[in-house]
């Protein structure tokens, strides 16, 4: 968290910089950190905590035209960061949001360095959707991670606070098909990862099959093929890279892994049929569950 907000603090940007932090009862020092650093915290109990419904409060709270979002484990590579995210909002246009690239902190598992790589590249796009067919995984990636919103068209289309996670797919899914823009911007780069274990893969890829529906499985009846199409292409690039990079030792807990995130997105996409007992202990976010 230190590190996140003193790079903020370092950006080169003409405008001013607001820091808004939404606090769901933290007792480690987290609030007068931010303060420290001229940030202002909002607190919220922990069971009010939703990753939609929270962000919403947070560009409410905040004053500016332009809302960035970003999460305390990612860090700014530069103090470029925020000017080359929010650069592209300054016009006219049909562009709602931009977000930046990812790449893995040093010390990332090696699964989890291509992961970021192959969903953050270095080719910057813009995304459009002319229906719900356009909505592929690619398609709909926009992350919270990193991210710029016109605070006006956050008001009128806000995040979903009815889905377990990925609010942030839910809502480029939506803005896509009302017929707006989405631009990545991979000039714009934090260092964001994590080392999950086989446990926490599974909770995670449990909430993001549950909230899949709602963003890139909303593609009509062709998009489960086409999910199970792109996850069999990136798991033979994955084992292909980690052979010829020399990262051997690396793939029998890869495919471990990948195995677990599997079973995970299939039990959330199919999570109508699992006791609603057992979705809670299988979540990362118990509470929406009950």
């Amino acid at each position: 968290m230190r590190r996140c907000l003193a790079a903020i603090r370092r950006q080169e940007i003409d405008d001013e910089v607001e820091i808004v932090a939404v606090d769901s009862g933290s007792t480690d020092g987290t609030q007068d950190l931010v303060r420290s650093f001229d940030g202002r915290v909002h607190e919220i109990a922990p069971e009010d905590f939703n990753h939609g419904a929270t962000r919403n409060l947070g560009a409410d709270l905040a004053a500016g035209e332009i809302v960035v979002f970003t999460v305390d484990d990612a860090l700014p590579v530069d103090a470029t960061w925020l000017a080359r995210l929010t650069e592209p909002l300054r016009g006219d246009g049909p562009l709602a949001g931009t977000y930046s690239r990812q790449i893995a902190y040093e010390s990332a598992p090696p699964h989890q360095a291509f992961y970021i790589d192959h969903r953050y590249g270095p080719d910057p796009r813009v995304q459009t959707a002319a229906g719900p067919d356009d909505l592929t995984v690619a398609n709909v990636l926009f992350s919270n991670v990193s991210s710029a919103v016109r605070k006006p068209l956050l008001e009128e289309f806000p995040f979903a606070s009815d889905i377990v996670i990925a609010e942030d797919l839910e809502w480029c899914a939506r803005l896509l098909l009302a017929g707006h823009e989405i631009a990545y911007v991979p000039e714009s780069v934090v260092r964001h990862s994590h080392d999950y274990s086989l446990a926490d893969a599974l909770k995670r890829y449990f909430d993001q099959g549950a909230a899949a529906e709602r963003s890139f499985m909303a593609g009509g009846r062709s998009a489960p093929a086409t999910v199970r199409g792109d996850g069999i292409r990136f798991v033979r690039g994955e084992l292909g890279w980690l052979w010829r990079s020399g990262r051997r030792r690396a793939i029998p807990y890869t495919l471990a892994h990948e195995a677990t995130r599997f079973a995970g997105f299939q039990l959330g996409v199919h999570h109508r049929h699992v006791p609603r007992a057992l979705r809670s202990r299988i979540s990362r976010t118990s509470v929406y569950w009950s």
